[in-house]
């Protein structure tokens, strides 16, 4: 009797923790040597005689469509009692099942070889699972809780690394489809590290063919970001579970990636530790786990929630991604990680790349943030036109995080308190915002008149600001060259490889991309007469005649060469200038540790 009551307190207590799961799959990977997982899916307490289970298109993080159902096959349905049933498609995602006992069970293969943030992987070295990637799902237990269950290759000492629950041995549960489609799955030979922050745990999971000495250096670098990014906002977010888990995968079978998620983040790279992967991965480690604020819980109303079955698109991607792309290379400086000279530098090239854009003549950064279903690793064969039209939002919005920093330090404030602000309004409170509600933040933190200012001028339309003037207060000069000329176009061995730039020396005069260029003003291209070589010999407003071929017909142009645009970023000290105090505080308090 005392033995029947405590398992029926068990089950009880499990129901009550864990919910009564209708979806159950377990993933097999005895082919792992042609990138083959066997996959089972048992989806019970079906109430309607027409289910349909289907794949998904898109990926938590991910904008674009992936169509992630053209890699598997070989897909079996039946009831309960192993009848075979019949499945049909009415599109290319999807299948309908109709004649069921209130459970269907289907089987199918997946094949997978992307190892990165939004496919999956499967060989002898791991089984790297994106979720969206690899299981099949029924929309209408979406609600409902899942459970999965990885059988390893214990030949391979596989183990498996997930934020998912445990439940018992490689068995995890997730709450509902929105938590499992967020958690992607490391299985593999890994080594771990952890330390705990403020009753949390911060996990490691590294999966690469280096030392553990190696390892261990590279994890002191991990900690030194983490608790810079928790002293921006001032606390972790409360991770599920009390724990968060980075999924590292260094390895050459990888390719170069990051993918946030709520309590874990997926990197890969071909980059070991030992060849350039101590600093060259070390970024991705920043800028992903800053989306454990900004995105994860400061979450875009847009995003919420996030669609499996159809492109994602959101305005706010310029704060979303661009304002953590603004703070991963400034968390390296915070955390001595790299040198504020590096880090000055190092701006130049985005700088370049967002404020000499023909691109911000026809997008504001919330029309940009739109693009991402088209550019998100997005796939299309028709030639585009974006290095004239489109600027990342990346890019674009680490470029305005840095202009409004240098503003509200203007005004003895900075942009970690505005952040701070957002993420106890929103982020805290897992509320989602719109565009109006970063600017009404932004209202309340700096005064009406400078909110209204920033937004009216910058987000809502393209213009710059006065950014010399911004720099030089943290002592960084901004400086052009104008005795160099801009051509405006990608040359190679006389081949303009790429679609001219508006408004530009080889723009103005008629060229595009595919001509060859043969003579300039006489002299023959070729191996011993270098284009680009011979190009910069000239002067602003020097008119040079180019002969070219298009299409096979030879034409003749007369190019004005223009002043070249380009700015350069770097200390005062570097050139030879004073920093005054001021500057000095203004530029410690930006760059040093918090």
């Amino acid at each position: 009797m005392n033995k029947f009551l405590f398992s029926f307190l068990f089950l009880t207590l499990n129901t009550i923790v864990f919910g009564q799961v209708y979806s159950k799959y377990t993933i097999s990977f005895e082919n792992a040597v042609h990138h083959e997982a066997f996959v089972e899916a048992t989806f019970s307490n079906l109430r309607t005689d027409d289910v349909e289970f289907r794949m998904s298109r898109t990926s938590p993080g991910r904008y674009a469509l992936h169509e992630f159902m053209k890699n598997i096959y070989d897909v079996k349905v039946t009831d309960s009692k192993g009848n075979v049933l019949n499945a049909t498609r009415s599109d290319p995602y999807s299948w309908h099942v109709k004649g069921h006992d209130g459970t269907i069970k289907v089987s199918y293969i997946l094949f997978a070889n992307r190892g990165d943030g939004t496919y999956a992987q499967i060989d002898e070295t791991h089984a790297h699972l994106n979720i969206p990637a690899t299981f099949i799902y029924v929309p209408n237990l979406k609600d409902d809780p899942i459970e999965v269950t990885f059988n390893v290759r214990e030949d391979l000492n596989w183990k498996v690394a997930t934020q998912l629950k445990p439940v018992e041995g490689n068995t995890y549960y997730a709450e509902n489809l929105q938590y499992f489609m967020d958690s992607p799955t490391e299985i593999s030979n890994f080594s771990k590290r952890a330390f705990s922050v403020d009753g949390q745990t911060i996990n490691f999971v590294m999966h690469h063919n280096g030392t553990e000495e190696e390892f261990d250096a590279y994890f002191e670098n991990v900690k030194k970001i983490v608790l810079q990014e928790k002293a921006v906002f001032g606390e972790l977010p409360k991770f599920d579970y009390g724990n968060y888990t980075f999924l590292a995968c260094y390895i050459p079978n990888a390719s170069r990636d990051g993918m946030e998620h709520r309590n874990s983040t997926i990197l890969t790279s071909t980059k070991s530790l030992a060849n350039g992967g101590m600093e060259g991965n070390i970024g991705t480690v920043s800028h992903e786990f800053f989306h454990a604020w900004n995105v994860e819980r400061i979450r875009p109303d847009a995003l919420e929630p996030f669609k499996f079955d159809e492109a994602n698109m959101s305005g706010e991607l310029w704060f979303a991604e661009g304002f953590t792309n603004y703070y991963t290379t400034l968390m390296l400086c915070r955390a001595g990680l790299i040198s504020q000279e590096k880090y000055i530098n190092g701006l130049t090239g985005t700088f370049n790349y967002v404020w000499n854009s023909p691109g911000l003549k026809f997008f504001n950064p919330i029309e940009m943030s739109y693009q991402a279903p088209f550019v998100d690793a997005a796939r299309s064969v028709d030639p585009v036109n974006r290095s004239n039209t489109f600027i990342s939002y990346y890019s674009y919005g680490s470029m305005l995080g840095l202009a409004l920093d240098l503003s509200l330090r203007e005004k003895e404030l900075n942009l970690d308190d505005y952040m701070r602000l957002v993420w106890i309004t929103y982020g805290e409170q897992e509320k989602p915002y719109k565009i109006e509600d970063l600017h009404n933040t932004l209202n309340d933190y700096a005064g009406t008149d400078f909110g209204n200012e920033f937004f009216n001028n910058y987000i809502y339309k393209s213009g710059m600001p006065d950014m010399k003037q911004l720099l030089n207060n943290v002592g960084v000069s901004l400086l052009q060259d104008k005795s160099k000329i801009d051509f405006g176009a990608h040359v190679v061995n006389g081949l303009i490889t790429e679609n001219t730039t508006m408004g530009l020396s080889a723009y103005n005069a008629g060229l595009e991309n595919d001509d060859k260029i043969i003579k300039v003003n006489g002299v023959t291209i070729s191996e011993s007469k270098d284009f680009n070589y011979l190009i910069n010999t000239f002067k602003p407003n020097d008119d040079i005649k180019i002969v070219y071929e298009r299409f096979g017909e030879i034409k003749e142009t007369t190019v004005t060469l223009l002043a070249s645009n380009r700015y350069t970023l770097s200390l005062l000290e570097a050139n030879n200038l004073k920093l005054d105090e001021k500057q000095k505080e203004l530029r410690d308090a930006w760059l040093q540790a918090k």
